[in-house]
């Protein structure tokens, strides 16, 4: 029956109640958020009327958008008077509802083109934008322009410079710049994502929660800032069980990273991994929680230093390039000797850009099996070298037993090389 009722109405006059019922529910939020004392420049009557000019205007014109831009011109002209007039009374007068207007008639607009999907989701996200004004500006205040700029770092590394990277194979080491950059993107945005979540809760969660966010962003890293930390406090289970929660969440960062560039990795990989580092996780909480001295004790720790520093991730580039050419020529020159040994000592610095070269080389010019032996040596090493800088930079108690821990979590980190 109300398929039979939609029939009798013309496709034009389901097309206008779309844009009636779109512009009402702006105009009702206008309406509700008017100022006390006088009429808002538009509310549940005004704006249902700017809908039906723009979706007029779109009708007359056809397939000329002149006609269109005019009246949108002329809808701004009376958004302008508004605003002067509300500018004599008020130097605080905003201009959220003469803008309003305007989205509101090319709403109008959209609808007649048929841009249905197009014309309900800005009228759902102007809506959220509208109610959410007390949040989003006090996100705004809070919001230092250090992260503005590096949000905008961000989209300059993947929405200005990834599109325009050439999309081939170049040598006969077959290097393609735009996997090279892609590569730098993923483990920039992982890196990003923990670093952000470390400012959202910045205060919060004490120091294994800032430790675990701390090992997505840099094992090593956070090792060498927990460490100083348990320096200054006698905390052992605290400090320790932290660094070895870091390390468990640089399993599964590790995970998550070779699973976006080799699937076949992962499925050797993945579920090691996911043992490994969640084991990790639990055993540094469970030993986080064992009684310590009561002394003064920070409620977590903080990397200052933002991961998308242009430098850092051109810097990173050339690297992971360099870790392509060295493992061709291991593997070309050294065999699968070379290969792990490789791995090893790489394990010793910064094993980011050695484990994603292993992703790229894998099936190509390393055997799926030695790329996977190959990522659990380095892991371990450098698990072990985290467990050393643990032992220099802390006291001895938190020292001895941060480096205890690790290499525990190496060796075991090494099991799987039997059946990978």
């Amino acid at each position: 029956m109300f398929k039979d009722m939609l029939q009798l109405i013309p496709p034009e006059g389901l097309k206008i109640i779309l844009v009636l019922l779109l512009s009402f529910l702006v105009g009702l939020d206008r309406e509700e958020h008017s100022t006390e004392g006088h009429k808002s420049f538009g509310g549940v009557r005004t704006f249902p009327i700017f809908g039906l000019v723009g979706y007029a205007m779109a009708l007359l014109s056809g397939e000329q958008v002149l006609p269109v831009a005019l009246g949108l011109v002329v809808v701004g002209g009376f958004g302008m008077l508004s605003y002067w007039f509300k500018r004599d009374r008020s130097e605080e007068a905003g201009t959220t509802t003469e803008v309003s207007a305007l989205a509101i008639y090319l709403v109008g607009a959209l609808v007649f083109k048929g841009e249905f999907w197009i014309a309900t989701t800005l009228v759902v996200i102007h809506l959220f934008l509208l109610e959410l004004k007390t949040g989003l500006e006090g996100m705004a205040k809070r919001l230092a322009p250090t992260e503005v700029i590096a949000f905008t770092k961000f989209l300059l590394l993947t929405a200005v410079i990834l599109p325009v990277v050439p999309n081939r194979e170049f040598t006969s080491f077959q290097i393609n710049p735009f996997k090279t950059w892609l590569v730098v993107v993923a483990v920039s945005a992982v890196s990003y994502g923990s670093y952000v979540l470390q400012k959202v809760l910045e205060g919060r969660g004490g120091i294994f929660l800032s430790a675990l966010l701390g090992g997505a962003y840099s094992s090593t890293v956070t090792t060498v800032v927990l460490a100083k930390q348990g320096a200054r406090e006698h905390k052992p289970h605290v400090i320790s069980g932290g660094i070895l929660g870091a390390a468990g969440m640089m399993y599964l960062r590790l995970a998550v990273l070779v699973g976006l560039f080799n699937h076949e990795l992962l499925l050797k990989l993945g579920p090691a991994f996911c043992v490994l580092g969640l084991g990790a996780i639990l055993g540094g909480w469970l030993w986080s929680r064992r009684e310590d001295e009561p002394t003064e004790q920070a409620d977590q720790i903080e990397l200052t230093r933002n991961p998308l520093e242009l430098k850092a991730a051109f810097l990173f580039a050339a690297i992971f390039l360099g870790m392509l050419l060295i493992t061709h020529l291991a593997v070309t020159h050294m065999g699968t000797g070379g290969v792990y040994s490789l791995a090893a000592i790489m394990g010793l610095s910064d094993v980011d850009p050695f484990i994603m070269g292993m992703t790229q080389t894998a099936t190509n010019s390393t055997p799926v099996h030695v790329a996977s032996i190959a990522i659990l040596i380095a892991a371990a090493s450098n698990n072990f070298i985290k467990g050393c800088y643990a032992r220099f930079f802390s006291d001895s108690p938190t020292g001895r037993w941060s480096l205890l821990l690790l290499v525990i979590l190496a060796l075991l980190g090494l099991l799987p090389v039997w059946w990978v």
